[in-house]
């Protein structure tokens, strides 16, 4: 299930004696020993791992094992070097244990969170990719469009939903679209917003926006995919994608049909040209005219994804006018 850890200890960091590693091998685990490191009162040592399983008894003499600490050990333990515990999925770094862990932390190595709300699984991207198909009823696609239909029904008043992921694959990465209804200080709200699976600075490598537009009236979103390194609470809680409250998602909605566009248009290499700021215009306009034609028929909220690769990126729009519709 996507990326395993290696044993704590992993390999060798260097040209060290291999009699005296020996020497921090665990009697019980044969695993490298590293701090905590305790023994007996004959001397007898083990790792702090062992020591919570045994209780309090020495395992090689069956003496009162007790919490000594066995400091020449310890510090035998810090001149040597450990292989991170994700060597197994591609990390090469060999680091002191006095560092180890924090290198763990934040290793590019470490298995992904999975992106769906309140979902504990844990792996590679690959994996991810078929756990959101196979669990969560993700659909997935190829290219870096994708025309998607969300079903809203009132019948049963607002309901807090999280509906089924889209993930596609483009520009050799994957992205995963979601759209949910939640209250928000018992307010209800949609919130619609992508992920890009991999890392942040990835991430930042590309933009996306979001549109409505219907009876004379357009809102606009752009944004950058936040990571799956995030989490979903943080994306929830910052609101961190296109927000419509449900009473303004009202003025969208011609017989219960939200039309939604969303896609990720190439920035020009020169940041503030104003002949490039009118062309992305112009698409923009044709897409969310584009939408509308495509929504006309049927009762779903259907949302439009193109995504493409960017240079450069205007700054997030705070200003709360620009998001109110007009007549």
């Amino acid at each position: 299930m996507g990326d395993q850890s290696s044993s704590a200890s992993g390999g060798n960091g260097g040209d060290e004696d291999p009699s005296l590693r020996e020497l921090l091998e665990c009697p019980i685990c044969l695993i490298t020993m590293h701090p905590p490191i305790y023994q007996c009162k004959n001397g007898h040592p083990l790792c702090s791992a062992c020591k919570s399983k045994v209780g309090n008894q020495c395992p090689t003499c069956r003496q009162e094992l007790g919490d000594i600490r066995c400091l020449v050990l310890e510090k035998v333990a810090e001149k040597f070097k450990h292989s991170c515990k994700y060597q197994s999925s591609g990390c090469p770094e060999v680091l002191p244990y006095s560092i180890k862990s924090k290198h763990e932390e934040q290793c590019s190595f470490r298995p992904f969170n999975c992106p769906y709300p309140r979902c504990s699984v844990v792996g590679n991207i690959s994996f991810l990719v078929a756990h959101l198909k196979d669990s969560h009823n993700g659909r997935t696609s190829n290219g870096c469009s994708y025309s998607e239909r969300y079903i809203i029904t009132y019948e049963t008043g607002f309901q807090d939903r999280t509906w089924k992921p889209v993930v596609f694959h483009c520009y050799g990465h994957y992205f995963c679209l979601f759209f949910e209804s939640f209250h928000l200080s018992g307010s209800p709200i949609y919130l619609a917003y992508v992920r890009f699976m991999g890392e942040d600075n990835e991430a930042r490598k590309y933009s996306y926006g979001l549109a409505v537009k219907t009876n004379g009236r357009k809102m606009t979103w752009e944004g950058i995919p936040r990571s799956i390194r995030d989490s979903h609470e943080s994306i929830r809680d910052s609101l961190d994608g296109f927000m419509i409250h449900s009473d303004m998602a009202t003025f969208f909605f011609e017989e219960d049909i939200m039309r939604v566009a969303c896609w990720i248009l190439q920035e020009q290499q020169t940041a503030g040209n104003t002949s490039a700021e009118e062309t992305r215009d112009q698409k923009l306009e044709n897409l969310c005219h584009g939408i509308v034609e495509l929504s006309h028929k049927g009762s779903d909220l259907k949302i439009l994804f193109k995504i493409s690769p960017m240079k450069s990126r205007k700054p997030r729009v705070d200003n709360p006018a620009h998001f109110l519709p007009s007549a």
